[in-house]
């Protein structure tokens, strides 16, 4: 049975059996929302979003079977439009930003209130993205430490090409770029190309890491005693 048009669904994945009956019990007091699907591994999560559509899908970043990761890159290829959020105990620098790439809606840690996911939630059915500041620049600034500096952006790429990175940085797929750019998702994977080759990356979640050390660059001559 459909949920009806002003609540919303979700389907939700967790390995941990009592993490996962917390997360049912969470959301079943919460009147906007219904549970359509539950899962303990990433492959079975995967067959829920395909089976029941949900609205959203609350999803643990480490799973058996597929990782939260890869759930998210696999409905994204599919062009499913369900909202993902991770939910972590921990999460490194490249999750960070192979997570904002493939297209996550919000990362929360385990260790928030539980509130804290509810107000997550419904930030994202609002179609906001719920990203907090202070985990996204600790992952640059960690991916910034580890790798070269980024190349010169502006003077490699076209003006087209910088709004195609603005467009992927900020987690839009290609069919979502190509609807804000009024062209087709063919002319997207076009100046990806483009873009890859001139950058000597071959994906975009190496071009989140160049866009955001750029970024984080262009901000610290802004101003050199920001932290």
């Amino acid at each position: 049975m459909n949920a009806p048009s002003d609540v919303s669904s979700v389907v939700i994945a967790d390995d941990h059996p009592l993490v996962l009956r917390g997360l049912q019990d969470l959301i079943a007091d919460v009147p906007d929302f219904t549970v359509v699907g539950v899962s303990s591994d990433g492959k079975s999560a995967l067959s829920e979003i395909e089976r029941c559509r949900p609205t959203l899908a609350v999803l643990d970043l480490l799973m058996p079977e597929m990782s939260g990761l890869d759930v998210l890159r696999t409905v994204t290829r599919s062009a499913n439009p369900v909202r993902v959020i991770f939910l972590a105990a921990s999460v490194s620098a490249s999750q960070v930003l192979d997570g904002i790439a493939a297209g996550v809606h919000g990362i929360l840690l385990k260790e928030s209130a539980p509130e804290a996911l509810i107000d997550c939630m419904r930030t994202v059915i609002a179609g906001r993205k719920w990203l907090p500041p202070g985990m996204v620049e600790r992952a640059i600034a960690d991916q910034a430490a580890m790798t070269e500096p980024p190349p010169s952006l502006d003077r490699l790429l076209t003006a087209r090409e910088r709004e195609i990175v603005g467009h992927v940085w900020s987690g839009l797929s290609n069919k979502a770029i190509a609807r804000e750019l009024s062209v087709t998702e063919g002319t997207v994977k076009i100046h990806l190309h483009n873009i890859f080759r001139k950058l000597e990356i071959s994906n975009r979640a190496s071009l989140v890491r160049v866009a955001s050390q750029a970024e984080r660059q262009k901000l610290g001559q802004i101003s050199p005693s920001a932290t």
